[in-house]
């Protein structure tokens, strides 16, 4: 795994043992990447279920202005930890250890989005309880792309009574891209 575009190209990035997460693969990571390729510079990126970090580090590389990645688990959040180090954001980066739901109502007043990204464990409408958290939440802009990386079967009809529409979706193989935006 290793950062495909921008200034930080080619380093490698370390990843997280086992089947608890996913990595995205460069071919799917470069096609969101294509699709999103104005609203990265100069954006404030939200990277939730960051996993290893590397879409928010992906994202600084290409000239995010500030990412903040949010993770639970210890493991992976230290490996996200030594993925900012190696790629030297620090500066332009803040880790949360915690839950999605929890680190959208910490940042309320302290932060406003272009990009949400989320890529939450599949089948488990962990992306329904974010929406529902962020639909009321001033971390959005009027503008803010949000971004949901979900199994091909996830049902999002839900989205127009929550005050959203899909902008676009990218489907691959086993999952899909959905970009979302306020109505």
């Amino acid at each position: 795994m290793r950062i495909i575009a921008g200034t930080a190209r080619s380093l490698p990035l370390k990843t997280i043992e086992g089947k608890d997460t996913r990595p995205t693969t460069d071919k799917t990571k470069e096609t969101l990447f294509n699709v999103m390729q104005f609203d990265v510079p100069g954006a404030y990126f939200l990277d939730l279920f960051a996993g290893s970090g590397q879409i928010g580090l992906e994202a600084l590389s290409r000239g995010a202005a500030y990412a903040v990645f949010v993770e639970n688990s210890r493991k992976a959040a230290s490996c996200i930890e030594d993925n900012i180090h190696f790629t030297k954001f620090d500066k332009v980066s803040r880790l949360m250890m915690t839950d999605a739901v929890t680190a959208v109502r910490t940042l309320e007043g302290k932060y406003k989005f272009d990009i949400v990204f989320m890529d939450p464990p599949y089948n488990k409408e962990l992306e329904k309880e974010v929406l529902i958290t962020l639909s009321d939440s001033d971390i959005l802009k009027d503008d803010t792309l949000i971004v949901v990386e979900a199994s091909n079967d996830t049902d999002f009809d839900y989205l127009t009574g929550l005050g959203y529409e899909i902008v676009k979706e990218k489907i691959y193989k086993t999952n899909k891209h959905v970009f979302i935006k306020r109505a």
